[in-house]
């Protein structure tokens, strides 16, 4: 099979599009990246050996713009459509793969143009607007929330699985903002660092760049030892060591957890388009799988009620709830639907 992965923008979006890649190419097929000069796509993507082929257009989102930066944005849009039909033609593209973003838009029109069959992968617990636009167009359409979805889960690297297991009590914590950090959850881990030293509890915390000089100050100020990164791409790593993460509720890093059977305390971005990290957590929460609470004056009192719970039940939990091997079984759809 030859297959065209489109879409991109964030961290999120691209590391679907990897986990895809990886399965794909394992089985013996042939895939190329059709994305954006904006956003992370090139970081991502621009050296990536999986790909026989990988396109950065110029696009940038739709959304966000008004007046004539709006038009601006469509002519992008479709002068990368009209490029994408080409490369499409070139590579013999038998179906295509789009894990949402605005840099997915001209590939999947594109392959819609030209009856191509397009999969969409939705990763939030609200659906994004070019993905709602083009669901009723596709071929077949795959969330981890959806419960009429025909495959269940949410595709991660096969090391979280690898390394899954459950939590017997809380010796290490994780605090996790997301590649740029986030103010509120670094606030709280220094609010609540000595009683966790107190508790003999070991830190493992990424600060974000901005803000890992005034955190690392303030943790030799208490003299606190903690393990402290600014940004690091080594959570694959250091995730299977913790028992208890407290994190943003991206859908990539909610799932890698929830994968690996490590139980969380989400503290939503609250400014996430759609309000769609709360909503992600929420799901977690409804499915009484971790705990979610919005930034608040109330979130250290939250946080530590928590601590003296049991993580073994929200452990095992996470373990029966999460699909093993998603991005194999979606490839595998795609090639049973051609």
């Amino acid at each position: 099979m030859k297959l065209c992965i489109t879409g991109g923008g964030t961290g999120g979006h691209l590391m679907i599009a990897q986990a895809l890649v990886e399965s794909a190419v394992a089985k013996g097929h042939e895939v190329i990246f059709i994305g954006s000069t904006k956003g992370q796509d090139k970081q991502y993507f621009e050296n990536h050996s999986a790909f026989s082929n990988v396109y950065f257009l110029e696009t940038t989102g739709v959304v966000n713009q008004k007046g004539l930066g709006k038009l601006k944005a469509l002519y992008k849009i479709f002068k990368a459509f009209l490029t994408s039909r080409k490369i499409l033609e070139k590579h013999n593209i038998q179906a295509t793969y789009s894990v949402g973003g605005f840099s997915a838009a001209p590939a999947s029109f594109a392959s819609l143009s030209k009856n191509t069959p397009l999969f969409i992968h939705e990763q939030n617990a609200v659906e994004g607007r070019l993905n709602s636009l083009l669901k009723s167009h596709a071929k077949r359409f795959i969330s981890a929330y959806d419960k009429n979805s025909l495959i269940k889960g949410y595709p991660v690297k096969e090391s979280f699985s690898k390394t899954a297991r459950v939590r017997e009590s809380l010796k290490t914590i994780i605090f996790l903002g997301g590649s740029h950090g986030a103010k509120a959850i670094n606030d709280l881990a220094l609010s609540v660092c000595l009683e966790l030293k107190k508790r003999e509890i070991k830190i493992i915390h990424q600060a974000g760049d901005s803000d890992y000089e005034r955190v690392k100050k303030e943790y030799e100020s208490l003299d606190v030892e903690v393990e402290l990164y600014g940004f690091t791409k080594e959570l694959p790593n250091l995730m299977p060591h913790a028992d208890l993460a407290v994190s943003r509720a991206g859908a990539s890093t909610l799932w890698e957890l929830t994968t690996n059977g490590c139980p969380a305390f989400y503290v939503p971005y609250p400014y996430a388009a759609g309000d769609h990290q709360y909503f992600n957590a929420k799901f977690i929460v409804d499915n009484d799988l971790g705990w979610c609470e919005r930034e608040s004056e109330e979130l250290k009192d939250k946080f530590l009620d928590i601590l003296d719970g049991s993580l073994r039940e929200k452990s095992e939990k996470l373990m029966q709830y999460a699909s093993k091997d998603v991005a194999s079984q979606m490839i595998d759809d795609v090639v049973n639907s051609l």
